[in-house]
């Protein structure tokens, strides 16, 4: 019978890490952690804040997507340039940055210098993950090791989404909505004086010339698609600015391909992403942080629109996650030390999908309970997904492409967070009828993770040493 990997027979406890190692764990999964807090603290208060700052139900998006299409479109570049000139220069300067729009969002007077300042935030989120996590594989050796210490940055990342959930509910509902803004400014300025002094520098030893015409093409193809995507959510595919973006973008990442494969440095190694634990792997990625951003966007907008709930009770829903999530972060590496990463993926994805599902069974006038039980083995499962192809994707590539590789998830993250809300939460908003198109929401997401998951159980399947699958 076909496998996807063949586990273990009896899995190695991951190996205690030392004090220094601990610490540089913690400074950079706090920052890992408070990028997740910024998306999910604002999430809860977004119909809070539409209504003092004039924002609409269909361009309520844009609070999420104004962070989200720089720190999507930005990744790989900054990626890239951590590998040339520095990881920890370019991973201190995204805190800087970071904590600066922070203060500059907290301050908003309007919805043009809220979302400025969003995009301020997203370009400073672009510098931070993809050189923390960079700086956090090759700190912690493939093994044992780097599989603990993503368990616990993937563990803390879902805990901030959760975190970010409850929090946002209660400080929207006692001190307003730009308190969530000013938590995440607090923050900043507790993490960044501790990173300069426990973050080694690291970049690549050969320090190859940088590929501009790569950077520009990908870069320009990224933000021109998910413009084009996050402007169709509101107006539709029929206006001229959105046709010119989505064309303009495909041309790009058209002639990226083509620039990739004749540059002797290329940005992205195309062969890396011919591997079909990359490409899979991210496919992977894609589905499960574009589905589950989703699901909570309409959940949200169901929660407090339908039901009536207020932000405090719509973040205590929520909330339960943050005790799945402990849990789900200390057996997930457990579960890939006996079954493979790629077989958890799978596994981890389908999960997903079935408990989307039953979100279904929610009703027009009740239906908070089911939805936070739902959404919460739901996120079990994503997280699951989280780890696993995060490790799926970086496993076996040498530390001089860790920035190539980690870029790619990440990419794959922002970019999933972005393109979920405007390709199906536009379908929960246009419709008239909110509850008939949150359910509709609803049932494409989970035939699409579902389907995804079978597409990663065949094509995962581990080769035969004659080059069939074992």
């Amino acid at each position: 019978m076909a496998t996807l990997t063949s586990p273990p027979t009896t899995p190695a406890a991951p190996p205690a890490l030392t004090g220094r190692a601990r610490l540089v764990l913690f400074v950079l999964c706090a920052a890992q952690f408070m990028v997740a807090l910024d998306f999910s603290v604002l999430n809860v208060a977004l119909p809070v804040l539409g209504a003092d700052l004039g924002l609409g139900h269909s361009a309520l998006q844009w609070a999420v997507t104004a962070f989200a299409l720089p720190s999507g479109g930005f990744l790989l570049l900054f990626g890239r340039i951590g590998d040339l000139y520095g990881r920890r220069k370019l991973f201190l300067a995204g805190l800087a940055l970071f904590g600066t729009a922070s203060v500059l969002a907290t301050f908003a007077w309007d919805p043009a210098s809220f979302l400025a300042a969003r995009a301020l935030q997203g370009v400073g989120a672009a510098a931070i993950v993809p050189t923390g996590m960079s700086l956090l594989t090759t700190t912690f050796p493939e093994g044992p090791q780097r599989d603990r210490a993503l368990g616990i940055s993937g563990t803390l990342l879902s805990l901030g989404f959760t975190i970010g959930m409850v929090l946002g509910g209660v400080m929207t509902d006692t001190l307003g909505w730009r308190s969530t803004m000013g938590l995440l400014a607090l923050f900043s300025l507790i993490v960044l004086p501790l990173a300069p002094g426990l973050l080694p520098e690291s970049r690549t030893p050969d320090r190859p010339r940088l590929d501009v015409p790569g950077a520009v093409t990908v870069t320009g193809g990224l933000l021109a698609v998910i413009y084009a995507l996050s402007t169709a959510a509101e107006r539709g595919f029929g206006g001229a600015d959105v046709l010119v973006s989505l064309v303009a973008g495909v041309v790009l990442l058209v002639v990226f391909a083509i620039v990739e494969s004749r540059h002797r440095a290329p940005l992205v190694s195309l062969p890396m992403l011919r591997r079909r634990t990359v490409a899979l792997g991210n496919l992977g990625g894609l589905v499960t942080f574009s589905m589950m951003s989703t699901v909570v966007f309409v959940l949200t907008l169901y929660l407090q629109e339908t039901l009536r709930l207020s932000a405090l009770a719509t973040g205590l829903v929520f909330g339960v996650q943050g005790v799945v999530s402990v849990f789900a972060g200390s057996v997930a590496p457990r579960l890939i030390g006996r079954f493979g990463a790629r077989r958890t993926l799978v596994y981890a994805l389908a999960g997903q999908g079935l408990f989307v599902a039953a979100l279904l069974g929610i009703g027009e006038e009740s239906g908070a309970l089911l939805a936070g039980v739902a959404v919460s083995l739901a996120s079990m499962c994503h997280l699951g997904a989280i780890i696993s192809y995060g490790l799926t994707v970086t496993s076996g590539v040498p530390d001089s492409e860790q920035g190539l590789a980690t870029g790619l998830v990440t990419t794959t993250q922002q970019v999933g967070i972005t393109v979920g809300i405007p390709l199906l939460g536009v379908l929960a908003t246009t419709g008239g009828e909110l509850y008939g198109g949150v359910r509709t929401v609803l049932a494409v997401d989970a035939a699409i993770v579902l389907a995804t998951a079978l597409l990663l159980a065949v094509g995962l399947r581990e080769r035969s040493p004659k080059g069939g699958r074992a």
